[in-house]
Parts: structure tokens; sequence; C-alpha cells
């Protein structure tokens, strides 16, 4: 597992620390951004309720639960920057978890585009190149082990 540098570190907790204790709405952008650029994905989530739009889709309670777990696995590997492969059986596991749902690889690519949007969107003038790369650096590493977990569920076809 690649690590990260010192400066990677600080930048990544510094910024995530200036969301605030309350990431949910942070990870609604993020999610209303992946729909933008991948709709398909929209259908992945398919609750009881009727979520035909990204904006009914926001309002469920599954869905804002969904974001939340999202939100506290990017908390624990900032948490965890110091030693990432901690997380690695936790982040083979979310592989398979959506692989078995029909998730590719290949958005994963577009989860981390998403990632960026948000932080961009939250942090304005604060989202500095050296930042965007710090957390590229991070997010290579978390979906190196996601990609890993999910080629062990079936047939690698990320591309």
């Amino acid at each position: 597992m690649e690590t990260l540098t010192g400066k990677d570190k600080e930048l990544i907790r510094g910024s995530w620390e200036s969301l605030g204790n309350n990431k949910v709405p942070h990870g609604v952008v993020m999610f209303s951004r992946l729909f933008e650029l991948e709709p398909a994905l929209l259908s992945l989530f398919n609750y009881n309720t009727n979520c035909g739009s990204t904006s009914d889709l926001v309002s469920s309670p599954e869905f804002l639960g969904h974001v939340t777990k999202v939100m506290l696995v990017i908390d624990a590997a900032v948490s965890h920057l110091d030693d990432l492969h901690s997380l690695e059986d936790i982040l083979l596991n979310l592989g398979r978890k959506h692989q078995a749902v029909g998730v590719s690889t290949q958005s994963f690519k577009v989860v981390g585009e998403s990632l960026l949007y948000m932080l961009q969107v939250s942090l304005g003038a604060g989202f500095t190149p050296a930042l965007r790369q710090a957390w590229l650096n991070m997010y290579a590493i978390v979906v190196a082990a996601m990609t890993r977990g999910w080629a062990t569920n079936g047939e690698h076809t990320a591309e």
C-alpha cells in the first residue's frame, strides 16, 4: 500500500476538519454530483420510496443513511492516514459489496471526481492544487484496496 507525505496528511486533515462535524450535507453534494456525472448509478438506489430523481433520493432516509456511511468511511480514512493499511479489510469488503450490487470499478473514478467537486465547492479558495493532489493520493490508495476486493468477487473488468 502506498504512503502519503506528511504534507498530504496535514492538508487532508485540515480540510476535512474544516468541513465541520456534520458531513452529511457535504455527502449529499458529492452524491448529487455523482448522479450528474453518471446518472445510471441512480438506479442502484432502489429503496421502498419512489426515488425516480436525485431530488427524491436525497430526501430519502435510506439514502441519507448511505451517505452517512460513506462519509464515515472517508472520516475513517482521514483518521487513519498514518496507517491506512489498518483499513485494508474494511476497504476490501467495500469493494466486494460494490461489485455484488453492480458497481463497476470505473464508477470508483467518478466517485473520486465527485469527492473532489464536493471539496472544491465546500472549501472554495481553500481548495488549492496541492490539496487536490493530496486528496487524489489518498483516494488512489483507498480505491486500490477496494478494487482488489471488487476483483475477488468476479472477473476484473474495469476498462
